[in-house]
C-alpha cells in the first residue's frame, strides 16, 4: 500500500508549514482572561490554595483588552474600565478566604501589582496569609482586620510602619526585609501578637536588640525562634537612636 493511499508518513519527516499557517487555537482569545471571568465556572476564590495574580497584555497586545471576549458587551466595557460586574465580585469571593498563600507572585507588571492591592484590600476575613518574596514595600494602605498569622518574608520593607493594619495578629514573620529601627514595635503593642521574627534585618545589629524588641512588646514570648529568656526583660542600656554595633 503507498504512502499516499494509507495515510501514513514511512519517510521519518514531517512537513514543514509556514507559521503563517497555524492558526490559533479556540483558547487564545482566553489567554488575558482571569478565571473569574469565564462564564460557567463553579470555582470561587476561597477554595484557591496558592493563586497566580496574573500579568496584564504586553504594550503590542493591548488590543486584546479590548475584545469581547465574552460576547457581552456591557462586560467588555467595565473591564475596559477596570470595573468588574456584581457576579465577578461574588466569583472570586476573597472577603470569605481565611487562608490564602499569595507568594512568589513576581510582581513586575503594573496590571498585576495593581490587581494584587484589590485582592488584599478584599481579605477582610482571612486569617492566615502567606506574601513571601514579592518585592513589597508599603502595605500600609491594607487592613487585615482578622489575620492571626502574617508572612512577609524576603520583601522590601524598611519600616514596621509598613505593615498592613493588623490588629488581631499572632504570628509575623518579617524576616530578611530592610528594617533598620525599632521603633514603630509600638504600633503592635495592643496586638496579641506572641512570635515575632525579625531575623536578617539591619536592627538584628542594634546593641542590646532581643531587649529592646522585649522592651516595645512585653506580651511577646518567642523572638526569632527563640523563646523569651530572663535577661531579655532586662531595660536596654542605650538609646536606640544610638549607632548599630559594629561586628570586627
Amino acid at each position: 500500500m503507498s504512502e499516499s493511499s494509507s495515510g501514513v508518513n514511512s519517510s521519518g519527516s514531517y512537513p514543514k508549514l509556514h507559521s503563517s499557517h497555524y492558526s490559533e487555537l479556540p483558547s487564545s482569545r482566553f489567554r488575558f482572561a482571569s478565571w473569574h471571568q469565564i462564564e460557567e465556572t463553579d470555582v470561587r476564590g476561597d477554595q484557591l490554595a496558592c493563586p497566580r495574580v496574573r500579568e496584564g497584555p504586553a504594550e503590542d497586545d493591548h488590543s486584546v483588552r479590548n475584545e469581547q471576549i465574552f460576547n457581552k458587551e456591557s462586560r467588555r466595557k467595565r473591564r475596559e474600565n477596570g470595573e468588574q460586574t456584581w457576579e465577578e465580585r461574588l466569583q472570586e469571593n476573597w472577603e470569605n478566604c481565611t487562608e490564602l498563600n499569595l507568594s512568589y507572585q513576581e510582581l513586575g507588571d503594573v496590571y498585576q501589582l495593581e490587581n494584587f492591592r484589590r485582592i488584599l484590600r478584599r481579605l477582610i476575613r482571612v486569617e492566615r496569609l502567606q506574601l513571601m518574596d514579592n518585592a513589597l514595600y508599603d502595605l500600609s494602605s491594607i487592613r487585615l482586620p482578622r489575620c492571626k498569622s502574617l508572612n512577609l518574608h524576603r520583601n522590601h520593607l524598611k519600616s514596621l510602619a509598613q505593615l498592613p493594619k493588623i490588629p488581631a495578629i499572632e504570628h509575623l514573620c518579617v524576616s530578611e526585609n530592610n528594617i533598620s529601627s525599632l521603633a514603630e514595635l509600638k504600633l503592635l503593642e495592643h496586638t496579641p501578637l506572641h512570635t515575632l521574627t525579625l531575623r536578617h534585618n539591619p536592627c538584628e545589629f542594634l546593641e542590646d536588640y532581643r531587649s529592646r524588641v522585649f522592651s516595645y512588646l512585653p506580651k511577646l514570648k518567642v523572638l526569632d525562634g527563640i523563646p523569651k529568656l530572663p535577661e531579655d526583660s532586662v531595660p536596654p542600656r542605650f538609646p536606640e537612636s544610638s549607632r548599630l554595633c559594629i561586628i570586627l
